[in-house]
């Protein structure tokens, strides 16, 4: 959140992260102000035109929801209801092809609406699914924080500082800007782990 003379503002950017809209969206909506209501922004923050973030709330909360059918639910109904991230959502949607995600059941220009209760048994079996792991993936230190039953940011420091019998990356990737992305084996964490559990 921004602030201008002492009032909560938005820039473009703030708005598509807090209501996960698409900037074409938001510049269509900007263009089209005339016809539209949408609000005149109240100054720059840098170089971006910023809004009244209530004003802009409101304005966003009053435009005229598609009519959808009865039991139908959008991907942010999804988030809400499951916890889960719009981001999350959005990889299980491009994972289709191999997981099995249900198609839209409705869809209103871009949006899409899925079945309520289809989507749910299906999300429901994808969660019992065993993943499928083999000993020789290649995991990042989040993931072998979740092997070792440890938060992320517990793990971050092994890279420096090794704990006696932690295994070295299997592969070092180069993500520019000197950060490198440490790979080790999963057998090799899981073997770290048995060892550690004594």
């Amino acid at each position: 959140m921004s602030f201008l003379h002492g009032r909560r503002v938005r820039t473009r950017n703030e708005i598509m992260d807090v209501h996960g809209l698409g900037r074409s969206t938001l510049e269509k909506w900007y263009r089209e102000r005339a016809s539209n209501g949408h609000p005149e922004p109240v100054g720059k923050v840098g170089s971006q035109l910023a809004w009244d973030a209530d004003a802009w709330d409101r304005w966003y909360a009053t435009r005229e929801a598609p009519a959808v059918p009865p039991g139908l639910v959008a991907r942010d109904d999804l988030a809400a209801r499951h916890g889960l991230s719009r981001h999350r959502l959005k990889q299980l949607w491009a994972d289709r092809a191999s997981n099995g995600h249900p198609e839209p059941a409705h869809r209103s220009g871009k949006a899409m609406y899925w079945d309520e209760a289809e989507w749910t048994a299906w999300y429901a079996a994808l969660a019992e699914r065993p993943p499928a792991e083999s000993p020789d993936d290649l995991v990042t230190l989040a993931e072998a924080a979740r092997i070792l039953g440890l938060a992320p940011s517990s793990v971050t420091v092994y890279a420096k500082r090794p704990p006696a019998g932690w295994p070295e990356p299997a592969r070092v990737e180069s993500l520019g800007g000197g950060r490198v992305r440490r790979l080790y084996r999963r057998r090799d964490v899981e073997s770290y782990a048995a060892v550690r559990s004594r």
